[in-house]
């Protein structure tokens, strides 16, 4: 019998998840056995977990869950360095030379675990079936609006928080934009799920977007006409190939950017398109001032989705539904394509270990 383990989520601000209550009936009537964590946080009240037929049980004891549980949750793991000896389905942020994914994958060796890395969760083309996508892009050109008032305004902005849904979040960016024009802004990405989301949010408070996807960067660069828009919105995922849209020298070369949204936010990795900058941001702190004279400030939050804990939890557990409904199955379909990335970037930690 599949045991799906939902732990509460641990980092602050998170109050996402990725099953919602008529999800966890669907599973618990094909015939799994599903445990949700108690969390004083979650967007999503627990009586529709407990009427779903779901065991409730008390936050964060999922590492004395039973060794054939499999752990669900969205964001990381407390970096305790403790081994990890169960399976876990979340965003792992391991796989493309991030600094704490090595720390990650070792805990996995050290404990005989396995990692079902969300990112990762692809059918036969090679497309994600869950993501966060549009929420992301949604949220993101918001905060970016709001670092670009702040800029008008002779600031830098402050912090940012999460909304009751997006006609709450439009109101307050409206509020945030009034008495001033509007930015253009260029959307990379515009195509995919987080540039559509972030292209209808600009649209949606009168901001002109320039459309650009594979067609427009596939020449590989340089791209000066970034440099003549006030806003540049990145919904790329960083990955090998990726050509640099902002290459270091940006800030000092004539420009009207004056607020880059990094909303794919890996400024880890080693290909990451935006060379300005080299830590995310936060809620509290939503922007990084990288240049005075004029002001260029980066904003590259990795838990957009969050600002809207409700409707992106939504939407999300959706897509991934059928998914985990296929859980009694890892060797197939997507759980399988899923272990072949785990096991091709595990396989040398473990030898080393031999």
């Amino acid at each position: 019998m599949t045991h799906l383990w939902v732990r509460a989520e641990q980092r602050p601000n998170e109050e996402r998840v990725g099953l919602m209550p008529e999800g966890a009936r669907a599973l618990v009537e094909a015939g799994a056995r599903v445990s949700i964590e108690q969390s004083p946080v979650r967007a999503i009240p627990i009586e529709g977990y407990e009427a779903a037929g779901c065991q409730i049980v008390a936050a964060h004891s999922w590492p004395d869950a039973p060794d054939d549980a499999i752990i669900f949750g969205l964001k990381e793991l407390p970096e305790d360095g403790t081994p990890l000896p169960h399976r876990h389905i979340m965003f792992g942020h391991a796989f493309k030379g991030q600094a704490a994914g090595r720390v990650l994958l070792d805990r996995f060796a050290a404990g005989g675990g396995m990692l079902y890395d969300l990112e990762y969760l692809v059918d036969e083309g090679g497309r994600r079936v869950a993501a966060f996508g549009y929420w992301a892009g949604y949220a993101g050109a918001a905060v970016s609006l709001i670092c670009w008032a702040a800029q008008q305004r002779g600031g830098i902005a402050g912090p940012v928080g999460k909304h009751a849904g997006s006609q709450d979040l439009r109101a307050a960016l409206g509020a945030a934009l009034a008495g001033l024009g509007r930015p253009r802004a260029i959307v990379i990405g515009a195509l995919g799920r987080v540039g559509t989301g972030a292209s209808d949010l600009c649209r949606a408070m009168g901001v002109e977007v320039t459309p650009w996807d594979m067609a427009e960067t596939a020449h590989g660069g340089p791209f000066p006409e970034i440099l003549n828009h006030e806003i540049l919105l990145n919904c790329i995922l960083a990955m090998p190939g990726t050509p640099v849209f902002v290459p270091e020298h940006a800030p000092q070369a004539p420009r009207r950017l004056s607020v880059i949204g990094d909303i794919a936010c890996d400024p880890g990795s080693d290909f990451s398109p935006i060379k300005v900058y080299d830590r995310a941001t936060d809620w509290q702190e939503p922007a990084i001032r990288v240049h005075d004279a004029p002001p260029l400030d980066v904003t590259a939050i990795d838990n957009l989705p969050s600002m809207l804990p409700v409707e992106s939890s939504q939407d999300y557990a959706a897509q991934l539904l059928p998914s985990l409904l296929g859980l009694h199955d890892l060797q197939a379909g997507v759980w399988g394509r899923a272990h072949a990335v785990f096991q091709s970037h595990i396989s040398g930690i473990r030898n080393e270990r031999a």
